[in-house]
């Protein structure tokens, strides 16, 4: 919470910049990486093409949703995913609905 409050960051300003600059904005606070960054996009900005390709969660249920043989790196998870754009968030919560 303190490292947030010296980042004085204003929500309005990130629902209204891109998912990249939000990555970016969010990723400079400490303890705050991509992921959390991705899962903030979808949650709370309700960004509909955001792929958390680093989730172990994520790369288990495409293993499955794909009948792969080991856990799909993240390039390869970057490449299945292309074709769900724009809807990478809702491929992404079906996948973890199922992984679940």
């Amino acid at each position: 919470v303190k490292e947030l409050a010296k980042q004085n960051i204003n929500y309005r300003d990130l629902n209204l910049s891109s998912s990249e600059e939000v990555i970016n904005r969010l990723t400079k606070i400490k303890g705050i990486g991509k992921w959390t960054a991705d899962c903030y996009l979808m949650a709370s900005l309700d960004r509909p093409d955001v792929w958390p390709e680093n989730d172990i969660g994520l790369q288990e249920g495409v293993k499955r949703l794909k009948d792969l043989k080991e856990r799909p790196s993240i390039e390869d998870m970057t490449s299945i995913a292309r074709d769900w754009r724009p809807f990478r968030s809702v491929a992404a919560n079906l996948i973890w609905a199922d992984y679940d």
